[in-house]
């Protein structure tokens, strides 16, 4: 399934990189959809013994991609030029586009706009077998945390777009269970290694305290 960004774009989205078959790395995440399927997210995303941290973190990684792909796909409808003028979490945050390569000063663009350049840059990061080798044996680079790290700062922003400005569209969508359960497991994930500092969550804080008080 892919979704196509109206005519504000001509890429789809597809959901990413299928991880091959047969591959370690799809092992894994038939390991974590059959821990998912226990209900118990707090152990879903710990570290399976004797797996490497970057491999289950690339694995997830791609997953987390898949996940707001699908999610934002939803209520593209509803996320316009108009409607978005700008890319926000509520009025007290607003979020300003760059990528270091194209886009070196940050920019003001809408919603819509934002999460395309978002999601491509993401895409392209995930395509590059020398940050995310997907062959048996091929080393993870020495910056690989510190990238995985900003890919799920920014993929936080769209659950956080989606949260402050779409939810009544999420439930008229009845797709609220769908986005609460992801954005749970994607907290658990984060914290669990510490991958997103405190302030870059501040925007969703309360319903992120809410979500993970009952599994303490």
């Amino acid at each position: 399934m892919s979704f196509l960004f109206g005519n504000r774009s001509s890429k789809t989205f597809k959901p990413k990189k299928n991880i091959p078959e047969g591959s370690h790395q799809y092992e894994l995440l038939k390991h974590a959809e059959a821990t998912l399927g226990s209900g118990n997210l707090r152990m879903a995303v710990m570290l399976p013994d004797g797996e490497d941290l970057n491999e289950w973190v690339a694995v997830n990684t791609v997953d987390f991609f898949n996940q707001i792909n699908m999610l934002y796909g939803t209520i593209t409808d509803f996320c316009s030029e108009d409607s978005c003028p700008v890319m926000s979490a509520g009025p007290k945050y607003e979020y300003h586009w760059a990528d270091g390569t194209n886009i070196k000063k940050p920019i003001k663009c809408s919603a819509p706009k934002y999460i395309d350049y978002l999601m491509t840059w993401v895409q392209d990061q995930l395509d590059d077998e020398t940050l995310f080798p997907s062959k048996i044996g091929v080393p993870f680079p020495k910056n690989f945390m510190s990238v995985a790290k900003t890919i799920l700062k920014r993929l936080f922003r769209v659950y956080a777009h989606i949260y402050h400005q779409h939810f009544d569209s999420v439930m008229q969508l009845q797709e609220e269970a769908h986005l609460n359960t992801s954005f749970k497991h994607f907290i658990f994930f984060v914290q669990e290694f510490n991958l997103i500092d405190r302030k870059e969550l501040a925007p969703l804080q309360e319903l992120i305290e809410k979500l993970t008080t009952k599994d303490r």
